[in-house]
């Protein structure tokens, strides 16, 4: 199973982005879409998770996404959230915490969970360039996880 994971867009999901992720099972999105057309976007190409970031206004996002979202793929769990301090009871059956906020790349672990953070294919910080992430999940193990850097 291909996953995509991208946040904080922004509002603009780039051809490059789309492509990136073409090809995806499915696509979590960490939150900061800021407009729906985004999630359609993401939409249709795979299945998305996505959660409520701190810049997600719009009353078709607030009424619709959760803060947290709790759930297993492929036979991995997953906990994310938009930021990195909202993370808490994070249980021990955990394999993957997901977040964004922070717009730089994160792939770290911590414990028994692996932190990823996919970076911002629109704004990124620190540094970084604009980045969406790609993990292929078989029989309940992470096989690897790729950055895929984009121009734009």
């Amino acid at each position: 199973m291909q996953i995509g994971i991208i946040s904080d867009i922004h509002g603009r999901l780039s051809e490059e982005a789309i492509a990136a992720l073409s090809g995806c099972d499915h696509i979590l999105c960490a939150g900061d879409c800021e407009i729906p057309d985004v999630l359609y976007e993401l939409e249709a190409i795979a299945p998305v998770t996505a959660v409520l970031g701190n810049c997600d206004y719009s009353p078709l996002l607030t009424q619709n996404l959760d803060p947290v979202a709790n759930f297993s793929l492929g036979g991995v769990r997953f906990y994310m959230v938009h930021r990195p301090q909202d993370v808490r009871n994070v249980g021990d059956d955990v394999n993957v915490i997901v977040h964004g906020h922070t717009h730089v790349p994160r792939c770290e672990k911590i414990g028994k969970q692996l932190w990823i953070n996919p970076g911002s294919p629109t704004k990124p910080r620190g540094g970084s360039m604009p980045t969406v992430a790609v993990m292929n999940v078989r029989d309940g193990k992470i096989q690897n996880i790729e950055f895929i850097t984009l121009s734009d």
